[in-house]
């Protein structure tokens, strides 16, 4: 009888077409790409410039960013060895996307994600969480995608910038 039903139950499907609902990572699209880095230099180090990229990871569930020294080109006594991954995500539940940072030195972070503007993502971390608050943010604007990466430290108001960078598409 359960056979009889199943099959029943997959001509009813094969007859419909199965929409597919919007992902939530859909309104991030504008990262995906490769883009080369920038900084500027100045108090937080010197210019360095290499690449990143956004794109799509498991079966589209994931919107990964892979950092790497590979391409750093900076003075020769910068130390171009860092390598970290960034994963942005739905989390079952919970109404905003979130993000989990790591790198080679050993930082991990949790993000909760929003989007200012179309074209704008804004990373905050826990403030319940001891220690410095993080906010990663990205734009794009005439092509060009610019990041900062910034640290408030407890009773600070304001958070200051530790990296900045831009590019455009590699």
């Amino acid at each position: 009888m359960k056979s009889i039903f199943a099959l029943c139950f997959a001509v009813i499907l094969s007859g419909q077409s199965v929409q597919h609902s919007a992902s939530p990572l859909d309104s991030l699209k504008f990262l995906e790409a490769t883009w080369d880095a920038k900084t500027p230099g100045g108090p937080a180090g010197p210019p360095v410039s290499g690449t990143y990229v956004f794109r799509r990871e498991l079966n589209g569930h994931v919107l990964a960013r892979h950092s790497s020294s590979d391409s750093c080109k900076g003075p020769s006594d910068f130390d171009c060895d860092h390598h970290d991954l960034l994963y942005i995500f739905a989390d079952s539940g919970a109404p905003q996307l979130k993000a989990i940072y790591f790198d080679n030195e050993g930082h991990v972070i949790h993000y909760d994600v929003s989007m200012p503007t179309p074209t704008s993502v804004v990373m905050m971390s826990d403030p319940a969480v001891p220690g410095p608050r993080f906010r990663l943010s990205s734009e794009l604007k005439d092509a060009v995608m610019s990041g900062k990466f910034q640290m408030q430290m407890p009773g600070q108001s304001e958070g200051k910038s530790y990296l900045e960078w831009s590019g455009s598409k590699h």
